[in-house]
C-alpha cells in the first residue's frame, strides 16, 4: 500500500465515520484525522465561552477568538487511539455529548469556523497517507483526494445507534430527542450555503443502514484493495 493516499471520508451524522475511518487507517498504517471532532472542539470553545446564548451563536464573539483555539490530536495508548486536545487540554469526552451535538451544525455554518478548520485540515493531511472524515472532505478540504466514500444510513438507523451509545454512558435522553437532533443536523449539514454536505461527483457512497461496523469495515477495505489494484 503507498503510503502517501489522501482517502475522504464524507456522509450523515452518526453513520459510524469516525470509527470506521479509525480502522481503516490503522488497517492502512495511515494516519486518522477526525475533522468532526475540530468543529465539536470549537462549539466547546463557545459554549465554555458563553457564546451560545438561548441556542444562538454570538458570532461577532467567537470569530475574533478563533485564532486562540489550538485543537491536536494525541495518540493514547490506553485507549489505542488520537484524542481531542482544546488548547492543551483532552475534551475528547466533552465533546461528544448532546450539548455539543446540538450546536455543532450552526457553529459549523459559520464561514470563518469553515475556513479555520479547513486550513488546519489541509495542513494535517499535505503529506498524505492520511485518512480524513467529515461533511466536506471530498468536495472542499481535498477535491483532488485519491479516494473518496460517501457514508450514509436511514435516519432512523442513526439515531437508534446513537441512543443505544448515550444509553451505554448512562445518559437519560429519549430516543425522539435523538431522532430529531439527528433529522436537524441533516437539514442545516445539507441545506448551508457554505460548504454543504454532499456527496461529491466522483465518490462511491456505502449504505451500512443493514451493516455493522465490522461489515462496513470489509466493505470498504474491498473498496481500496480494487481502486489500490
Amino acid at each position: 500500500m503507498k503510503q502517501n493516499l489522501i482517502i475522504a471520508i464524507d456522509g450523515h451524522s452518526s453513520t459510524g465515520k469516525s470509527s470506521l475511518s479509525k480502522l481503516i487507517a490503522k488497517n492502512l498504517g495511515y494516519t486518522h484525522i477526525d475533522s468532526g471532532a475540530m468543529y465539536r472542539a470549537v462549539t466547546l470553545f463557545a459554549l465554555q465561552n458563553e457564546y451560545i446564548v438561548d441556542n444562538k451563536v454570538e458570532v461577532e464573539k467567537l470569530v475574533p477568538r478563533l485564532p486562540e483555539i489550538n485543537i491536536e490530536f494525541r495518540y493514547n495508548p490506553a485507549s489505542n487511539r488520537n484524542e481531542t486536545f482544546l488548547n492543551h487540554t483532552n475534551v475528547e469526552h466533552e465533546i461528544r455529548g448532546l450539548e455539543v451535538s446540538s450546536m455543532v451544525s450552526p457553529i459549523a455554518v459559520i464561514p470563518e469556523v469553515r475556513d479555520y478548520c479547513v486550513a488546519l485540515q489541509q495542513k494535517m493531511g499535505e503529506k498524505g497517507g492520511i485518512v480524513m472524515d467529515g461533511r466536506d472532505i471530498g468536495t472542499t478540504v481535498f477535491p483532488n483526494a485519491d479516494l473518496k466514500l460517501f457514508i450514509t444510513a436511514s435516519a432512523e438507523i442513526r439515531a437508534k445507534r446513537r441512543f443505544l451509545e448515550y444509553e451505554r454512558e448512562g445518559k437519560n435522553i429519549s430516543f425522539d430527542e435523538v431522532l430529531a437532533n439527528v433529522q436537524e443536523r441533516d437539514r442545516i449539514d445539507s441545506s448551508r450555503e457554505y460548504s454543504p454536505l454532499r456527496k461529491a461527483e466522483d465518490a462511491i457512497e456505502v449504505d451500512n443502514s443493514n451493516l455493522n461496523l465490522e461489515e462496513t469495515v470489509e466493505a470498504v477495505m474491498q473498496i481500496i484493495s480494487n481502486y489500490t489494484k
